[in-house]
């Protein structure tokens, strides 16, 4: 198996006989195989999945990231939320206001705003199913934005974090 620079996996037929005797039962459903295997016949194909071949993908790794992101799974109230007023409505203060803005506008111009609304929905269903998720930690914590968004627990503001220690 390889994988290629936008992290899919391909298999060949050998990973794909190993993948099947480590767990026969595993969904190979999204698989990239490098070249389409022919089966037997006489074989029920009704249990074998239908394998996708890879092909060389000629886009950057910026725009393969942006054709994935529209196919993201999330409810049509948070593909369609204001994420950066929901932002801006958490905020209590002048300071929380000012911060927040800051960095939406840096959010926008890496056009990331779609982040923001799946990262809601992501915490919000956690919420919703008692999930437990980390605290925060690296580099993520330097973000306010997240922090209201619950991703992490560390108020940047409180220690004067700044977020270009995120957003380098």
């Amino acid at each position: 198996m390889h994988i290629d620079k936008f992290g899919q996996h391909i298999l060949n037929e050998t990973d794909l006989c190993d993948f099947f005797l480590q767990d026969p039962n595993k969904s190979i459903s999204n698989a990239l195989v490098e070249t389409l295997i022919e089966f037997d016949e006489e074989l029920n194909l009704e249990k074998v999945p239908s394998l996708e071949q890879y092909s060389v993908l000629n886009i950057s790794i910026e725009e393969y990231d942006k054709c994935n992101q529209e196919s993201w799974f999330m409810p049509r109230e948070y593909k369609e939320l204001d994420i950066a007023k929901w932002v801006l409505d958490q905020c209590s203060n002048e300071e929380e206001l000012q911060r927040a803005g800051d960095e939406l506008l840096k959010f926008n111009d890496r056009d990331m705003l779609d982040l923001l609304r799946y990262l809601k929905y992501l915490v919000d269903t956690m919420r919703k199913n008692n999930i437990v998720w980390g605290v925060g930690r690296g580099s993520s914590i330097a973000s306010f934005v997240l922090y209201l968004i619950g991703i992490h627990r560390i108020n940047s503001l409180h220690y004067q974090l700044s977020i270009n220690e995120f957003l380098k």
